[in-house]
């Protein structure tokens, strides 16, 4: 049976799911957890709790309490997993949010995240099956964290590329979901593991309507396009391409390694935003964010890349 008091659950490939409590309060919740991203585990814990925080910033919501969830080798040096709890804290602390505890299992490969919990009105929280022909499609973050973190595997990075695609992954959804309370937001997504694409696909596709991404408008990593050349392309931008090209229309002419990060897996990602044009371009006077397209009647596909 149907819970009434559940507004948004898995059926539209939301960030999070929302359940009302009251007429004014409802809670947001989701959860995330992932492999090392980088090298420094204070580093990597305290990104693992940003993109935990993010999906509740995407919601238009204010994380309250997390829970964070451990895979550890048994044998493994204590002190590392001692920094990756400790940079998580301190991201969760930057957020207001407090720390109630977790679980953890023994595990060879190292995984760790959150299960973070945020309260929003439930008539103001933000989906993605509500944007609407005439929007401006606004975007965040730059793109290329996955491209660049493998080509710090591979020995291709240059340290300075890392360490700015480290401070992207580092910095909150906060101030960009505080800025958009202000405006007439229509939808709203986080851009993480199914790259750009494939979070603008589940959003077209809920929505009932095409995005056109204008692909020079789109800003990258320092560093990204490089990694591309360099062929330093994560399996996940691979899967990300087979999956949502169906729905992709590219016209003639586009720039292929411009295109190729478009599918690019992102951690810790920015918001992609549609709201009315003249709101859009108010919003990226306010934070560090560009019009990357806009959104139209549904065409053939659903999103037309030029």
């Amino acid at each position: 049976m149907a819970n009434s008091n559940v507004l948004l659950g898995f059926e539209t490939s939301d960030d999070a799911g929302v359940y009302k409590l009251s007429e004014d309060c409802a809670l947001v919740q989701t959860l995330d957890f992932f492999t090392p991203i980088v090298d420094d585990p204070y580093t990597f814990g305290a990104i693992a709790a940003a993109n935990s925080l993010s999906d509740v910033y995407a919601m238009g919501g204010t994380p309250i309490t997390a829970l964070s969830i451990l895979c550890y080798p048994a044998k493994d040096d204590l002190q590392t997993l001692r920094a990756i709890l400790e940079g998580g804290a301190a991201k969760l602390i930057e957020a207001g949010c407090a720390l109630l505890g977790g679980h953890s299992v023994a595990d060879e490969a190292v995984k760790f995240g959150y299960s973070v919990t945020g309260l929003v009105h439930p008539g103001r929280f933000r989906a993605n099956a509500h944007a609407r022909p005439g929007d401006a499609l606004v975007l965040t973050k730059p793109l290329g964290t996955g491209v660049i973190a493998t080509a710090l595997k591979r020995g291709l990075a240059k340290a300075e590329d890392v360490e700015l695609a480290t401070q992207s992954m580092l910095t909150l959804n906060r101030a960009a979901a505080e800025a958009m309370s202000a405006f007439d937001i229509h939808g709203c997504t986080d851009i993480t593991g199914f790259g750009l694409l494939g979070h603008a696909r589940e959003m077209a596709l809920s929505s009932s309507v095409t995005l056109e991404i204008m692909v020079a408008s789109v800003p990258l990593l320092p560093g990204a396009l490089e990694a591309v050349a360099a062929s330093a392309v994560p399996a996940g931008l691979t899967n990300n391409r087979a999956f949502a090209s169906p729905d992709v229309h590219a016209a003639d002419g586009v720039d292929t390694d411009r295109f190729t990060l478009l599918y690019d897996p992102q951690t810790s990602g920015g918001l992609l935003i549609t709201l009315p044009i003249a709101d859009a371009k108010r919003l990226c006077e306010m934070i560090p964010a560009t019009i990357i397209g806009q959104v139209v009647s549904k065409k053939e596909k659903a999103l037309w890349i030029f």
